[in-house]
């Protein structure tokens, strides 16, 4: 019984020597930055265990949102003509791309009523480093196209992204 009893602690004590020596290995493979032994331990770590590629290089991206309805009852804007207002106003000054996409939206207006309506999407992609330099022009576009087509505001969102071309 006694011989048992040693074994068992001794079993023990060894497992338990083995874990405290070996969970700082293992935890360094999950986040070493690529140099010394734990690099070498992650090169043959399975796939699940390691982090994931970084892609690209850093971008904003700005969506707009233009609504068709006029505030003053007029015909909505068509396809044609906000087509021809990207060619006119957007092209110009991001001729690298930019994506439209058609959607639904709705928005209170200044009256505080419900306005439902068709709408595009503008999506514009450009380095971080011509950030500071493409708000003048984005901001030109919106304010052209709430003169244009009387509208009450374009929407904005800026959100920082990494683009891989």
């Amino acid at each position: 019984m006694i011989m048992n009893t040693v074994r068992t602690r001794l079993a023990v004590a060894t497992a338990s020597a083995l874990l405290f020596a070996g969970a700082p290995a293992a935890y360094a493979t999950l986040t070493d930055t690529g140099t010394g032994p734990a690099a070498a331990t992650a090169a043959t770590a399975p796939a699940a265990l390691t982090a994931p590629t970084v892609r690209g290089a850093a971008y904003v991206e700005t969506r707009l949102f233009f609504g068709t309805e006029r505030p003053d009852g007029g015909p909505a804007v068509t396809d044609g003509q906000f087509m021809d207002f990207v060619d006119r106003q957007v092209t110009p000054a991001f001729p690298d791309g930019l994506t439209v996409q058609d959607g639904r939206g709705q928005w209170r207006d200044r009256n505080g009523v419900i306005e439902r309506e068709r709408s595009y999407e503008l999506i514009l992609l450009y380095p971080v480093g011509r950030a500071k330099a493409a708000d003048p022009g984005i901001e030109r576009i919106r304010d052209a196209y709430e003169k244009e087509f009387g509208q009450e505001a374009v929407a904005r969102l800026d959100e920082p992204t990494r683009a891989d071309f």
